[in-house]
């Protein structure tokens, strides 16, 4: 016995000697400011390039505590690839915040605090018709004096919310006619989904008046493309603007993407995969402060992402990669990012097979999400198009103006490559805030051997200007089919099958009550 053990520790003391050696063998380089980050990668790209023995068993870049202010992006392409057996890894001491800009400021005219119904929508006239606002707030435009103002609207649209620059206001008595630049009025009135509402269960859709500080800022601070076997570490991310409201304003689809082009089928509506589709829609990825794309096994542990303008971080295509143990707090848009949404050039609504295949097998574990969507209120906490082998599982969701974590994208009954995606174990509360048409689990299309299991997910806020009743803890969306639902509860109990939100299911769907 005695013997046993002796073997048992000597081998134990070799083991620990072979990893503490491979530790010390991998090179680091230290960075202290945002020029020397940026060298220290170039540096690490010449290893890497040269073959040269110091990258053999790995290099760590170390940013020492301190604050990296960005003027350009750090990009991570090919050539700063790692290896499974020699990452490259960039860890932050305590205290290391890579920021750039704090994001523009708005001021809220009217009403002072909420939003007021509209009046009217006219989509022919391409104009909303407002209660006429206080004297001071109609005399409220941009002017010499005051060049940094820009005076806009925000309206609440069920499920999104759009952002139109104001370009005159009509009087008419206890009314003021409103029309709005380009090119965010042709998108507003020329597509019919999402648009304010006039006359919905609870009401018409609302509005506020606002002035918007007129000013540019950096929106992005990393971008990995096309690099591999990359691992982030112990990194604040922090301060970034979202310059395109400023010069487009914002209308969107849904889940925070912004229409390109849009507008309504006038004849024949419908197409051969959807008789009743009556609307063409092209869409772009919203900015994002950290993007990674083209990449593979790119990871995210115990960093932290805070006060960004639009979206925190983007995996548009990867194959493989985590995102574990990460800090999302006051975020413009949505959180965390993953997977195609067909943006342009394709159209969004047709059935696509590929796409799926672009961002497979991501892991999103352990992070946890407060206060997302807080600029688009149409973003979301966890937001996943076409994905594959995808898991969520454990993430804790709060403080979310429409949707948790969305899943699947397509509104397509077809095959779409979506397959075996695994939402588990998550804590979703505090959600549809604003808008309704939501679910604290979100879902679209076919996405066989999928399951939601043993989620915990609070009833939906009251969410006060919502115009109808459509808001649940899972909300199986447009022609969602493929998924086994099990083990989910709220306020303490298991989440019925009639508690569960659908629209158009499919016939595979399991339900394990």
């Amino acid at each position: 016995m005695k013997t046993t053990k002796r073997l048992l520790v000597a081998a134990t003391l070799l083991v620990a000697a072979a990893v503490g050696a491979e530790a010390q063998e991998t090179t680091n380089i230290t960075a202290t400011d945002a020029k020397s980050l940026h060298e220290a990668l170039r540096q690490a790209r010449e290893w890497r390039r040269t073959a040269d023995p110091r990258c053999s068993h790995g290099i760590s870049i170390t940013l020492k505590a301190g604050r990296y202010y960005m003027q350009e992006p750090l990009y991570l392409r090919p050539e700063d690839s790692g290896t499974k057996a020699s990452p490259t890894i960039i860890r932050g001491e305590e205290g290391a915040v890579v920021c750039g800009e704090p994001r523009q400021r708005h001021t809220q005219l009217w009403p002072k605090e909420g939003m007021e119904r509209l009046k009217g929508f006219d989509p022919q006239k391409r104009t909303i018709t407002i209660a006429t606002p206080p004297k001071e707030v109609l005399e409220c435009v941009p002017t010499a004096d005051q060049p940094d103002r820009q005076f806009e609207m925000v309206v609440h649209q069920r499920w999104a919310i759009a952002i139109l620059r104001i370009k005159s206001f009509a009087v008419r008595g206890d009314s003021v006619v409103v029309s709005f630049m380009e090119p965010e009025s042709r998108l507003e009135f020329e597509h019919p989904w999402p648009q304010p509402v006039i006359g919905g269960e609870r009401g018409n859709s609302a509005f506020l008046l606002r002035t918007t500080e007129l000013r540019d800022g950096i929106e992005q601070l990393v971008v990995i493309d096309g690099a591999s076997h990359v691992k982030f570490q112990g990194i604040t991310f922090e301060h970034t603007c979202w310059n395109r409201p400023l010069h487009k304003g914002h209308v969107t689809l849904q889940g925070g993407f912004p229409l390109v082009d849009a507008y309504k089928l006038k004849e024949s509506p419908g197409l051969p995969w959807d008789e009743g589709l009556e609307n063409q829609a092209w869409i772009e990825r919203p900015v994002s402060a950290v993007s990674v794309r083209n990449a593979s096994e790119v990871d995210f542990s115990e960093c932290r992402f805070q006060h960004l303008g639009a979206t925190a971080l983007d995996y548009e295509s990867t194959d493989g990669g985590t995102i574990k143990d990460c800090t999302f707090e006051d975020i413009g848009g949505t959180a965390i990012m993953a997977g195609s949404f067909a943006e342009s050039p394709r159209e969004v609504h047709r059935p696509y097979t590929d796409l799926a295949n672009r961002c497979r097998g991501l892991h999103i574990i352990r992070n946890t999400i407060h206060d997302a969507a807080n600029e688009d209120w149409g973003a979301v906490a966890i937001g996943c198009g076409y994905v594959r082998e995808c898991t969520i599982r454990e993430n804790s969701v709060s403080h979310v103006n429409y949707s948790g974590i969305c899943i699947g994208w397509g509104w397509t009954p077809h095959d779409t490559g979506m397959t075996e995606n695994v939402v588990e174990g998550n804590t979703v509360s505090d959600y549809a805030r604003q808008l309704y048409d939501a679910g604290g689990i979100y879902t679209l299309s076919n996405q066989p051997g999928s399951r939601i299991t043993h989620n915990v997910i609070s009833q939906p806020s009251a969410a006060p200007y919502a115009t109808n009743h459509r808001a649940f803890c899972i909300y199986l969306d447009a022609r969602t089919d493929g998924f086994t639902i099990s083990g989910n509860t709220t306020e303490g109990r298991t989440i019925s099958r009639s508690e569960i939100g659908d629209n158009h299911p499919g016939p595979n769907l399991n339900f394990k009550q």
